[in-house]
């Protein structure tokens, strides 16, 4: 049975103090139950709606009138990913956030939502009677729900800002567009870029990334050629397998989760695997990439930071690093160590970004040598590692 839990507000009259709409969509009561709990208890956040079906979703959109929907993948009568076109159609700026369980089919679904228009996915815990496994689930739905809220409202309110939709084609319109809305923090203050030739590019990305990292490693075959590329991916197991298939399609060149052991090469990608950390260390002459199964760093497993920082044991000042789209402030400690080895950091900037807070944070402490819209980011990739130090 669907509940509505509070009256629609009335469209164009929200504000930021007010709570964050959330309509969620899941045929398991048990779930719904729970989240609805959970999200009862925050004070900048009301569940507008809980409901079965995709069909009652889209049916009642117009009278919830919710700022975010939590969407199932596999409901009765209309699934998620069916659903998703149909809620975007009647409001453009809705936040969609995929729940599934980690199966492969359920992460190559959630891949096809991103493409079709949804803010972002998050894998729901086998059981919920894991503490450990239910209390990440709710802390990372909480976060999304409330930083993609944000950002869809500041769009709603700022026209000229780019609206919220981190589909392919919709991310490559936004950096074209206005400038972003003004950060509250103070200026950003920009680093010369190492004299030293780089000769690693490491990439650090979170909420938005899938997205932005297809589009960037497209353009940069040039770099990929000559030097090694090292990704960590905010993101669970299984859907960095695919993601590193997705990579591996967008760039023509081999991309694939990283082994532990195995030697770090020019000509590859290599993405963190879903829940282990990536470093890199020397072995005689060689680059070698260790795994481990450590505690999560910065609530994240992997994590930036460790990889950035393990950088520099290798290559020392010759590290280039870029921090993309992603919520939360992992990769800055990393860029740090980064520059003060010599090394340099880009960032992207706010109005291309799903979530303006990993890149935000490394801006904002004065460690990037350029903070750049998505579409310049390869560019200047491509001339950073041709010798250009400009």
């Amino acid at each position: 049975m669907s509940v509505a839990l509070t009256s629609p507000a009335a469209p164009g009259h929200l504000h930021q103090q007010e709570p964050l709409r959330v309509m969620l969509v899941d045929d398991s009561v048990v779930i719904r139950g729970m989240i609805s709990r959970w999200l009862g208890s925050e004070p900048d956040i009301v569940v507008a709606a809980s409901l079965r079906t995709g069909r009652e979703a889209v049916n009642q959109l117009e009278r919830i009138n919710p700022d975010i929907a939590v969407l199932d993948i596999e409901m009765p009568e209309l699934d998620g990913i069916s659903a998703l076109p149909l809620l975007l159609a009647k409001k453009r700026n809705l936040v969609v956030i995929m729940a599934s369980t980690l199966t492969r089919r359920n992460a190559e679904i959630s891949f096809k939502a991103l493409s079709l228009g949804a803010s972002d996915y998050i894998p729901k815990p086998e059981s919920t009677r894991e503490p450990g496994a239910a209390e990440t689930f709710r802390h990372d739905l909480v976060q999304k729900i409330r930083h993609l809220g944000a950002r869809a409202r500041r769009s709603a309110t700022h026209p000229a800002a780019p609206a919220f939709a981190p589909a392919p084609d919709r991310l490559r319109e936004a950096t074209h567009r206005a400038p972003p809305v003004a950060h509250p923090s103070a200026p950003v203050v920009k680093r010369s870029f190492s004299q030293q030739n780089p000769r690693v590019l490491l990439i650090g990305s979170s909420t938005g990334g899938p997205q932005a990292l297809m589009s960037m490693v497209a353009e940069i075959g040039p770099v990929i050629d000559r030097f090694p590329v090292l990704i960590t991916q905010h993101m669970p197991p299984t859907f960095t397998t695919i993601l590193a298939e997705h990579l591996a399609r967008a760039s023509n060149r081999p991309a694939r989760e990283a082994i532990d052991g195995e030697a770090v090469k020019p000509g590859h990608i290599y993405l963190a695997p879903g829940g282990r950390h990536m470093r890199v260390v020397r072995h005689g002459t060689e680059a070698v990439v260790a795994l481990d199964d450590g505690p999560p760093v910065n609530f994240c497993k992997p994590a930036v930071d460790p990889l950035f920082s393990s950088a520099i044991d290798v290559w020392q000042g010759s590290v280039l690093a870029v921090i993309l789209t992603g919520m939360g402030s992992d990769g800055t400690r990393g860029g740090k160590d980064i520059v003060t080895a010599g090394g340099s950091v880009i960032a992207q900037d706010e109005a291309t970004s799903v979530v303006w807070g990993m890149p935000g944070a490394a801006a904002h402490a004065g460690i990037c040598s350029a903070v750049l819209p998505l579409n310049q980011i390869a560019p200047k990739l491509v001339r950073l590692f041709s010798g250009d130090r400009s």
